[in-house]
């Protein structure tokens, strides 16, 4: 009687299976972003139902269990190959991040030269399923059309960042913001945490960063110089066991988190905290003539400083480079950051730095005549480098804006280019590695329309989606043995007027999509058209996503 039951199952199976051997598939369903490099449709789809086997390796369990909570379904360890869902590492596959996806009627199979290839091939199939998957209801049925994919990046870093020290974002947004990172098969999220208006990662050797640093009492209202200030207190910070967790996130997701420790400007936030660290303690910190705003460092009787900036903008106010507190100072602090990071560099800013206060500090000014440093921009390379010297000595490397070409470009640094291209092509011909990052087309704070006056408030500029979608990272003046130093690109989200996490979403979405392509599918397969269609898909994924994205971005 067993046997009997078995084989009605069986047969019921079979003719289950069967019934979609043949199903002629539409076009519409294989509207995937980032463009595979090779796709090949075919006739059939898989059914996925609550008898469906998911199986692999002990080595690919993070990434079975990622496909099993998708679904609703279980991952299976196994040696052999007998899961209806199958995900294997194959040293055939040439490139480290790429992945082959094989769907039939009866079985799929996800395989990657590494466990990165795999998670990627996840992503893929995520995007042939329903759109309903991504609610909280696990669908009774999920059919997959039939399909041959053999992918991989055009560019091995595939950025976006994240400012949380103009407005902080709380943890379960950053790991919102880590998804969507990885939905879209990009691999970096480089963490800005530390401003002129926020420390925003405990630092236990000097806890007045974020007993002070971290907040401030009040934000201008509205546009640059404002309208008055809110006069309410303002701030947050991540602890050490936050980060953690955030990072371990991310690196579940195939994501690398790189800290940003803002030097020697856009340091305010800590000279409030701890003022020895300025070239001119007991001055207060001059600010612009905004209209209700208040200064920044500013010393009580006693000697306590208070009052985080509370604008926007530069300020003179910066790292003192003539003094020794200020390198012990930024070696502590940086020997705390180091170890809650794998990712293989820290970010040091280096952009924006004024050197007035540095023209008129005794300290500086001895600073350079020991080391015969000719001016205030040579200093900054002076401060850099030996800054690097020490990141290096923790086996890290340093990325820094493209103003550390300044005065002599730091020995091992990677530079991000900002100010449009530029920077980036001076770097890479000397031989050092680049991250593409130019204003023009990678600054998501930037309106998404001409139309400004019905759009959220944003700092300026215009950069519309398909703005982002025609920028290509690989610059026409470089030639073949240069190209090699381009790294791949990155959108930067500075948020200034980004108050609020939907906000940020509405910067961030479709245009993040555009860029995701951009890195990843190679510049001649790429058109706008094509595109525009696949991202009607998307958008409707958004949209059970809960998402708040730009939507006239997608219907222009």
């Amino acid at each position: 009687m067993r046997v009997t039951i078995l084989a009605i199952v069986c047969l019921l199976t079979i003719s289950c299976s069967n019934k979609y051997k043949d199903f002629v598939n539409s076009e519409e369903e294989y509207q995937i972003i980032p463009k595979p490099v090779l796709l090949e449709t075919l006739n059939g789809q898989f059914l996925l139902d609550a008898s469906t086997k998911i199986s692999g390796t002990v080595e690919l369990v993070n990434e079975g269990e990622y496909l099993a909570g998708l679904v609703g379904l279980k991952y299976d360890i196994s040696d052999s190959e007998g899961g209806d869902i199958i995900l294997k590492l194959d040293e055939s596959i040439e490139e480290e991040e790429g992945y082959t996806l094989a769907v039939s009627y009866d079985k799929i199979v996800v395989a990657g030269k590494t466990s990165t290839g795999v998670f990627y091939g996840i992503q893929t199939l995520r995007q042939l399923m329903p759109i309903a998957i991504e609610s909280s209801e696990n669908l009774a049925e999920i059919t997959i059309p039939a399909v041959t994919i053999k992918d991989s990046p055009r560019f091995g870093y595939r950025g976006m960042h994240l400012d949380v020290a103009r407005h902080f974002y709380p943890v379960d947004f950053v790991k919102k913001y880590i998804d969507l990172i990885a939905m879209h098969k990009m691999n970096t999220l480089h963490w800005h945490l530390t401003e002129d208006q926020g420390w925003r990662i405990e630092i236990k050797k000097y806890p007045k960063l974020t007993e002070v640093g971290a907040f401030r009492n009040g934000t201008i209202i509205g546009h640059h110089p404002g309208e008055g200030n809110t006069e309410e207190q303002y701030g947050g910070f991540y602890t050490q066991e936050e980060v953690k967790d955030i990072v371990k996130y991310a690196s579940d997701r195939h994501v690398t988190v790189i800290p940003e420790i803002e030097l020697p400007g856009h340091s305010s936030a800590a000279i409030a905290s701890y003022p020895n660290l300025s070239c001119f303690p007991e001055e207060p910190t001059e600010i612009f003539a905004d209209q209700g705003s208040k200064k920044g460092k500013e010393i009580q009787a006693a000697g306590t400083p208070k009052l985080v900036y509370e604008s926007w903008g530069v300020v003179d106010d910066v790292y003192c480079a003539g003094k020794e507190e200020t390198f012990k100072f930024l070696e502590d602090v940086l020997a705390e950051v180091i170890p809650l990071f794998p990712a293989k560099y820290v970010h040091i800013g280096g952009d924006e730095c004024p050197k007035g206060n540095w023209k008129r500090c005794a300290n500086c000014q001895k600073r350079m005549k020991e080391e015969g440093l000719y001016d205030a921009h040579e200093l900054q390379s002076y401060f850099i480098q030996r800054m690097e010297k020490f990141i290096n000595s923790k086996g890290k490397s340093i990325i820094g804006w493209d103003e550390i070409l300044e005065g002599g470009l730091a020995p091992n640094a990677t530079v991000m280019s900002w100010r449009g291209t530029e920077g980036g092509i001076t770097a890479a011909q000397q031989k050092h590695d680049v991250i593409m990052t130019p204003n023009h087309s990678c600054y998501f704070d930037h309106y998404q329309t001409e139309d400004a006056k019905n759009e959220p408030l944003a700092i300026g500029g215009k950069t519309t989606v398909e703005a982002v979608y025609a920028y290509n990272p690989m610059p026409k003046e470089l030639g073949p043995e240069f190209q090699k130093y381009i790294l791949g690109a990155q959108a930067n989200v500075w948020s200034e007027y980004m108050p609020t996490t939907d906000y940020v979403e509405y910067m961030i979405l479709p245009r993040m999509s555009a860029l995701s392509e951009v890195v990843w599918t190679s510049q001649e397969s790429r058109e706008w058209g094509d595109f525009k269609d696949r991202l009607q898909t998307l958008a409707e994924r958004f949209e059970v996503l809960g998402l708040n994205y730009a939507k006239h971005s997608i219907d222009e």
